[in-house]
């Protein structure tokens, strides 16, 4: 991994410094934890990527559950849970998935986990519907789980799509991936609620406005964790108030533009 020359000038944290940062968070032992980072932002720490893997695994404690995002990067090609990189998720994410004893979803929408509740969390979940009830963040959701931001904010927080399921918003961008059927690569087709995720970030506002959201350092970036039922109760209040409020204005932004111009479309 190069570093950066921002990371060359910070000082190494060590893990144990690590797992107390998350502690003083509110990372719960024994619980459920869906974390989402970018390395770049927390580092430099002891043993990079996989010392914040190990510093995580370690607050949670044998009792608990990690889980992070491990999509294919390629829509193109069949996804393959035992070879297909997500290093579009992030290094941690990407060197998560292969560990010894991680499970990771036969999906290209996949999730990887480890810890007594990763076989529930990253069973079969259906391609057409990525992240509704009935997939990994779903699962998370029902499990009562947190949700770590660590150097991103709710823009990367794919928690804030389950809400939008759940409260059943209308705009879909066509989208496929490319599956194995008898053996055989075959496109599928579907439909997704996708859009710029920029605004997701207005969750920040409605968390804390409650105080549901906490907000401290882990390493060296700036962390916030939540639960993910407050994370979706607030969000789904503010889509039944207003099922845009998380588009751009028209003109602003294409990707929002065309999720705007699917509403004029049968679904």
């Amino acid at each position: 991994m190069n570093e950066s020359p921002a990371m060359m000038t910070r000082q190494t944290i060590p893990l144990a410094a690590v797992t107390e940062h998350l502690r003083a968070l509110g990372v719960e032992r024994g619980g459920v934890l869906l974390v989402h980072t970018s390395f770049s932002n927390v580092a430099p720490i002891e043993e990079g990527p996989l010392g914040l893997i190990a510093a995580l695994r370690d607050a949670l404690g044998p009792a608990g559950t990690l889980v992070m995002p491990s999509m294919s990067d390629d829509d193109d090609q069949p996804f393959d849970p035992r070879r297909t990189s997500c290093i579009g998720m992030g290094v941690v994410a990407e060197s998560f998935w292969k560990l010894p004893g991680v499970l990771r979803s036969d999906s290209p929408h996949a999730f990887a986990a480890i810890g007594p509740g990763a076989a529930h969390i990253t069973a079969d979940h259906p391609l057409e519907v990525p992240h509704g009830p009935d997939s990994p963040v779903g699962r998370v959701h029902d499990l009562d789980g947190q949700v770590l931001l660590l150097g991103v904010g709710h823009d990367a927080d794919t928690t804030v799509h389950l809400a939008e399921t759940i409260a059943g918003v209308r705009y879909r961008l066509p989208k496929y991936a490319t599956v194995l059927r008898a053996g055989v690569p075959t496109r599928c087709e579907y439909r997704e609620i996708d859009h710029c995720c920029q605004s997701f970030n207005l969750v920040d506002g409605w968390l804390e406005a409650e105080g549901r959201q906490r907000r401290g350092i882990v390493g060296h970036a700036e962390a916030r964790l939540a639960r993910s039922r407050d994370i979706v109760d607030v969000a789904v209040r503010r889509l039944r108030e207003n099922a845009t409020v998380f588009l751009h204005p028209p003109g602003v932004d294409a990707e929002c533009d065309e999720a705007r111009g699917s509403l004029n479309c049968e679904l």
